[in-house]
């Protein structure tokens, strides 16, 4: 099968507690979040939006999960555009790209298998720590950043 290539991808039940931990978190925080995950592919798994959290956020949660879909997080993928003006300019007019904080790869053993993006709290800073307490879910995916 030299034509066919094997990849991992984030499982339902996998995505579903993320979400139901990120939720949690922003319950322990007072605040309230909309939580995306997408599979390896950009497609999306699981989604909660908290009561609460603002309408536009939606598509933007889901929008930083694409955008940490490159491997990054999101925050670190502003400070690697930021460093070159073309890439500044052109990468946030791209659909579904986000350049803020709150998105990151979901990776197990080195491999994307998908992304987390959440939006909606008050700071970047409060999506980020939802997001952080979902990847918790996954022994290799907690970012150190």
């Amino acid at each position: 099968m030299a034509n066919v290539v094997k990849k991992y991808s984030i499982s339902y039940e996998l995505a579903q507690k993320m979400v139901d931990a990120a939720v949690a978190k922003a319950r322990e925080l007072g605040v309230s979040e909309n939580v995306a995950i997408l599979d390896d592919g950009g497609n999306l798994k699981a989604f909660g939006r908290m009561d609460g959290a603002p309408i536009p956020t939606t598509e933007m949660a889901q929008n930083k999960a694409y955008t940490a879909l490159f491997g990054l997080s999101t925050q670190e993928f502003f400070k690697f555009i930021q460093s070159d003006p073309s890439l500044l300019a052109g990468i946030p007019t791209l659909a579904r790209m986000a350049a803020w904080g709150g998105g990151f790869p979901i990776k197990v053993n080195g491999e994307t298998v998908g992304a987390i993006g959440l939006s909606g709290a008050p700071t970047v800073q409060n999506d980020i720590d939802c997001a952080k307490a979902a990847l918790a879910l996954v022994s290799d995916a907690v970012p150190t950043k």
